[in-house]
C-alpha cells in the first residue's frame, strides 16, 4: 500500500521525536548476531527516516540516540557505539549538508569521548547553514538530567539577581531546557513493542501524541513511518478542551 499518498501534507507534525529501540533484539532474534550488528544496521533506518521526513515536510526530527543510562551498558558495547557514531557522522555529514539538513545535539556533550566531540562539532559547523530539516541527536541525554540542569541554572540566576522568582513560569523554564530553540514534539514514536518513555523529553511531550509499534528499529522503514504519521492525522487533539469546543 502506498501510505505516502494518504498523508495530508498540510497537517504533517512539525516536530517528530523517536525512541529508536530494538537494535539488539533484532540482531539476536533474526540473525543470532551480537547487539552491535543491530546498531550498525540501525543506521540505515536513521538515513531512511531522515529522508522520509524531508519528503513529507517534517521540520524537526529528534532521535534518542544514547541516554545517560546507556553509559551503564557493557563497556565494549559503549565503545562500539561511540565508534559507530563517529564513523556515521563523518560519512553522512556531506550528504546531510547537500540535502539541507542541519545537525543539532542535545545532552551532556562534554561526557562524550573527545573524538566524538570533535567529529560532532565539525558536523554541526558544516551543516549550520541548513534549514530544511533540523535533525537533533539526543546524546548522553535524559529528561531528568536536563531538568536537574535547568533547575540548577535557574537557581543560580535567581541567586545572582538575574531573575525574580515571581517571574518563573513555563515559558521561562523552557528557556533553560536543551530544546529551548526547538518546538515541542507533536508526535512521539517508539519502536520494538516497548511501552515506555524511558526518561525522554518528559517536559516537551506533555501533549504529544504517542505511537508505539512492535517493529524493531532496523526494520522501521519509510512505510512504517508514514503509517505513524497517518495515525497521528486521524487523532483528535483537544489540549484539555472538548470536541464541541474544537468544532
Amino acid at each position: 500500500m502506498d501510505f505516502l499518498s494518504k498523508i495530508d501534507k498540510s497537517r504533517v507534525p512539525q516536530h517528530i521525536a523517536i525512541i529508536m529501540d530494538g537494535n539488539g533484539r533484532w540482531a539476536k532474534q533474526k540473525f543470532g548476531r551480537n547487539r552491535i550488528f543491530g546498531h550498525i544496521n540501525g543506521v540505515n533506518a536513521v538515513r531512511s527516516i531522515t529522508e522520509a521526513s524531508r519528503e513529507v515536510g517534517v521540520k524537526y526530527l529528534t532521535l534518542y540516540t544514547f541516554s545517560t543510562e546507556n553509559w551503564n551498558r557493557p563497556s565494549l558495547e559503549v565503545q562500539a557505539l561511540m565508534e559507530l557514531l563517529v564513523k556515521t557522522v563523518r560519512k553522512e555529514t556531506k550528504k546531510l549538508s547537500e540535502n539541507g539538513v542541519r545537525l543539532n545535539v542535545i545532552g551532556d556533550f562534554e561526557k562524550l569521548p573527545l573524538n566524538c566531540q570533535k567529529q560532532m562539532t565539525e558536523a554541526l559547523e558544516a551543516t549550520a547553514h541548513n534549514n530544511d530539516l533540523i535533525l537533533t541527536l539526543a546524546l548522553s541525554y535524559s529528561s531528568r538530567w536536563e531538568l536537574t540542569k535547568a533547575v540548577k541554572a535557574l537557581a543560580e540566576d535567581a541567586k545572582k539577581g538575574k531573575i525574580n522568582t515571581d517571574d518563573i513560569n513555563e515559558a521561562l523554564i523552557q528557556q533553560y531546557l536543551e530544546t529551548k530553540d526547538i518546538p515541542d514534539p507533536e508526535l512521539l514514536i517508539r519502536t520494538s513493542g516497548e511501552y515506555r518513555i524511558s526518561n525522554y523529553m518528559l517536559w516537551q511531550i506533555a501533549y504529544a501524541e504517542l505511537y508505539f509499534t512492535p517493529v524493531f528499529w532496523p526494520d522501521f522503514n519509510k512505510e512504517e513511518y508514514y503509517k505513524a504519521i497517518i495515525n497521528f492525522q486521524n487523532r483528535e487533539r483537544r489540549f484539555g478542551k472538548t470536541s464541541e469546543q474544537l468544532t
